[in-house]
This record gives structure tokens, sequence and C-alpha cells, in this order.
């Protein structure tokens, strides 16, 4: 079956190598524009686009999908079905109608749950003990179309939104390969999503990043393990922005936003019960241990964080 495969950012890798090693001819890639990047935010090539031009595939780089020029050389390349994971551009009809067998989308979730931008980070703050991923026919509506394949994966007390991402990204690419298979052979049959269950995870910005010391403990773990790595969980420390990596939740009791500094560990409390702090940036420094940055700026007794 002639494919071309639409991705963008790291995680839609996984699923390009592995379409590229099946027995499908993978025909193009499609990707998002180069952009800024780096300290220098130089235009730099997508992930995708990278691994696209290391395996001597043809990329396409459309401003929109919706481009006459694009959707043209669409056409040219005559796919049968296009494999998306992560593009990030919204697909017009006119599009969608170009592969006879339609866009098929790997989404990390297990719909009609997490449809949206970020399934896996909001699976994790929502507390969830299991997620997935599931494979679907794109119609215009957000993550509503019929339904193909999934898969489950438990999701660890301990995992970050990148740790549960890179499981699902390299488990979502063979669900993605087999798929594929199934719709070449006609042995696969689309099934509508059910009207009931259906939840949303709209992007997380930098300010729902913020954490607020009044809210509980497994609260505020859920939705620091959610923002790593990205936006990246924070509050303020002396009027600055100062960064939080994932914790622990102890059985510790301290006022919300009060730091207890120890020989090797930082608490600071929460509206039940203490947080253990672990990697920590404040501003204008590097990453490190929360232990090492209270050795270096001491804070005083009574010293809180969040505290504007």
């Amino acid at each position: 079956m002639r494919l071309v495969f639409a991705g963008t950012p790291d995680v839609a890798v996984p699923s390009l190598d592995a379409i590229a090693d099946s027995d499908h001819e993978l025909v193009g890639v499609v990707t998002r524009p180069d952009a800024p990047s780096g300290r220098g935010r130089r235009l730099t090539a997508s992930p995708v686009a990278q691994r696209a031009e290391e395996l001597g595939v043809p990329v396409l780089k459309p401003a929109h999908p919706r481009d006459p020029e694009f959707q043209a050389a669409l056409r040219d390349l005559a796919p049968d079905c296009c494999p998306v994971v992560a593009y990030g551009a919204l697909l017009p009809t006119s599009a969608l109608e170009i592969p006879p067998l339609g866009w098929v989308n790997l989404h990390f979730s297990c719909l009609p749950a997490w449809r949206g931008a970020a399934p896996v980070q909001h699976a994790i703050w929502n507390g969830d003990e299991v997620t997935g991923a599931t494979t679907f026919r794109i119609v215009e509506a957000m993550d509503a179309g019929p339904t193909y394949g999934v898969m489950t994966e438990r999701i660890r007390p301990t995992d970050t939104a990148g740790d549960l991402l890179g499981r699902l990204a390299e488990g979502g690419a063979g669900l993605l390969v087999a798929t594929l298979d199934g719709l070449e052979a006609g042995a696969l049959q689309e099934r509508e999503q059910p009207a009931d269950g259906v939840s949303y995870a709209p992007k997380i910005t930098v300010d729902d990043a913020r954490v607020d010391f009044q809210r509980p403990a497994v609260v505020l773990d859920h939705q620091i393990r959610a923002c790593t790595p990205a936006p990246g969980a924070w509050t303020t420390w002396e009027g600055e922005r100062f960064k939080l990596g994932p914790v622990t939740v102890t059985y510790e009791r301290l006022a919300p936003g009060e730091l207890r500094v120890g020989r090797s560990e930082v608490l600071v409390g929460t509206g039940t019960t203490a947080l253990r702090l672990g990697d920590v940036k404040a501003f204008g420094s590097r990453q490190m241990p929360a232990a090492d940055w209270a050795r270096g700026v001491r804070p005083g007794e009574g010293a809180l964080l969040g505290h504007v």
C-alpha cells in the first residue's frame, strides 16, 4: 500500500520508522514547516522531517494543508492512505478526501476519552490508572472518527508525561502498522465511538502549570508529573519563577508553601501533607537537586514557596 506519513515531533518518529520498515511503500512525508529553535532561534526542521531526509523520503512542509500546491503534490504522490501521528494542523475535507482509505491517526488515549492536544498530560493529571492509544479515521470533528484498534498501558505511580508518552509512542507504532496491514487486507471494520465517556484534553499552558500549594499533595504530584517535561510546573521564589521537577508525597505536615530544609531533603507544605522536592530550577540558575539549591540560598525559618 502506498503511504504518505504525516507527523512533526519526536513522538511521531517511532511510527515513521515502523512504517519505513514495514511491507508498505512510504512515498512521502508531510510535516510542519521549519520553526525557530534553540538559543539562536535558528530555523530548524522538525524531528520527523530530519528522520525522513535520513530515510531518503520526499518531504512536504505546507504552511497549511488547505494550500492548493500542497494538495496537488499529495495527489501526485497517489497515496492509498495517510497515517498520522501528532502532525499539528487541522486537515480540511479537500485534503481528507485525497487518499481512498483516508487519513488514519494514532491518538494517545483510549478514545473517546481525552480527545484533543494533550491526552497523556490530562490522563496523568486526572489520576487515571490506565490509558492507551487508538487508531481512527480522521473526520472534521476533533478526534471523533470511527476507530480501528486500541492498546492499553498502565500509568505508573512515578510516570511523567514524557515517560508515558515515550512508551505509548513505541507501542503505538506497532498498533499503527497493524491497522494499516488490516486496512490493506480488508480485514478491519470501523467502529463508531460511543457517545458516553467523551472527555477533552486541551493544550496545557504555562499558566495552567503554576502550582498552588493550597491544593492537596496528591493533586499537585499529578499536576507536576503531567507538566513534565513541558510546559514545566512552576511556582515562585522571592518573586521569580521557580521550576519544579517531579516530587514525592510524604506524611509530614507543614503549612501550605512552607519550606523545611533537612540535611538531604527539602519539604514544602500543601493543603494536606508535605511534598519532598526533587530537581528544581531557580531563576537564572541551572537545574539541580532541591537540597543543593537550599544549601546555596539557605531559606530562613518561615520561608515560603509561591509567596508573592
